[in-house]
């Protein structure tokens, strides 16, 4: 069987259980991170610590993530997909415990890391569990399915969060994380089989030599780079649009949730469009429809910001460029994992990597002209989205049979 060879696709009963495990898997970023936001002030407080400490317990876990696809993308590879996740599960509960324990932020810190690593496993292997059940349009179609989670979990982990708050302190939230976790574990434990037969070595020189590989790809890479510094648009969103909705445009933190959660909502929606396009338009042609619809709306987003157009049309830029996040990652996940069958956790992990690696490029670059302007946000937005067009047009070659 050669990478590029057709897959049987599960049943209809087996794809909804696989939706639900592996969107649970794709929830671990977005839920460990956004769901402790609304604590990080009593955090501080309760464990007498300066914000910028406090504000590292978000630093270690996405340094975590990173480096845990990294290693675990490979290992799922050697192994198999089980005996990595089910560790990586353990792992993550683990460390959710001692987030809920820690008795002062440093230890918070390292048991964020320990949280992360295992939340890595999930992330990664999931994405290349995908690729071992799917290939062709069906795996962009089941992309596209996962979108209903990894889009609506960014909205409603602040929300629970927030709520968890009402009746609970900031530990009560991790321990909130360790339920998951545990149910997760249990999950793929009794009701999850393995899903890849093929084996690669785990050797270093053999790991490293498949990451070199995958980065000389040049396709792999077109691809890898659009999802990735399109991610990182959305991450300078992220990080500066709290700033710049409510400071500048005196949006009340009410209707900031309402604004971030229609656009959470835009995401959704557009990986369903995928979905139903997959099939009768091809993947590169939907991949550069949304890298388009990106750049039109990271444009639009730079004009608002450099006029002070009216809010109106600074939230319709948002929720177009936002949106495409639905359109691009399913293609761009699909076609860069299509060719690597034998070495889909690996390519997996690069994926993951750049994404959260770009992104914290993007990151501090959004408060560089102070908390009056929005426009350092709106310039990063558009910068990264046009990257990710030039990106995508002078790498993604397509594959002729």
């Amino acid at each position: 069987m050669t990478d590029t060879a057709e897959t049987t696709a599960p049943s209809r009963r087996a794809q909804l259980k696989f939706v639900l495990v592996l969107g649970g898997l794709s929830a671990f970023g977005p839920l460990s991170i956004d769901m402790y936001l609304p604590a990080l002030p009593r955090m501080a407080d309760d464990l007498r610590a300066a914000d910028t400490t406090v504000q590292l317990t978000l630093s270690a876990f996405i340094v975590g993530l990173a480096l845990g696809q990294l290693v675990l993308g490979p290992l799922s590879d050697a192994f198999g997909r089980r005996r990595p996740l089910l560790v990586g599960l353990a792992l993550y509960v683990v460390g959710s415990v001692l987030c809920a324990m820690s008795p002062d932020a440093w230890l918070l810190v390292a048991a964020r890391l320990v949280q992360s690593l295992g939340a890595a496993a999930g992330i990664v292997i999931a994405r290349a569990t995908v690729r071992d059940l799917f290939s062709g349009t069906a795996m962009t179609k089941f992309f596209s399915t996962l979108m209903l989670v990894t889009g609506l979990a960014p909205i409603l982990a602040p929300l629970i969060g927030g709520q968890l708050l009402n009746w609970t302190s900031w530990r009560g939230v991790f321990v909130v994380l360790t339920a998951f976790g545990a149910l997760l574990l249990a999950v793929v434990l009794f009701a999850f089989p393995e899903p890849s037969s093929s084996r690669s070595p785990a050797r270093l020189g053999q790991v490293m030599r498949t990451y070199g590989r995958l980065a000389l790809d040049r396709s792999f890479a077109g691809y890898a780079l659009a999802s990735g510094l399109l991610f990182a648009s959305m991450f300078a969103y992220i990080s500066g649009s709290s700033f710049a909705l409510q400071g500048v445009y005196g949006l009340s933190p009410q209707a900031y949730s309402v604004v971030f959660g229609v656009n959470g909502v835009g995401i959704v929606l557009a990986g369903q469009l995928n979905g139903r396009l997959v099939g009768r338009v091809r993947e590169r042609v939907l991949l550069r429809a949304g890298l388009l619809l990106g750049v039109t709306g990271g444009a639009l987003v730079l004009v608002a910001a450099v006029t002070r157009a009216p809010l109106a049309f600074l939230l319709v830029s948002l929720f177009l460029l936002v949106s495409s996040i639905g359109l691009v990652m399913p293609n761009a996940s699909s076609l860069a994992l299509a060719s690597h069958a034998r070495s889909a956790g690996a390519a997996s992990a690069l994926l993951g990597v750049l994404q959260f690696v770009i992104g914290a490029v993007a990151t501090p670059l959004v408060g560089l002209g102070g908390p009056g302007t929005a426009v350092p946000m709106a310039a990063t937005m558009a910068g990264f989205a046009v990257l990710a067009l030039v990106a995508y047009l002078t790498l993604a070659r397509e594959v002729t049979s």
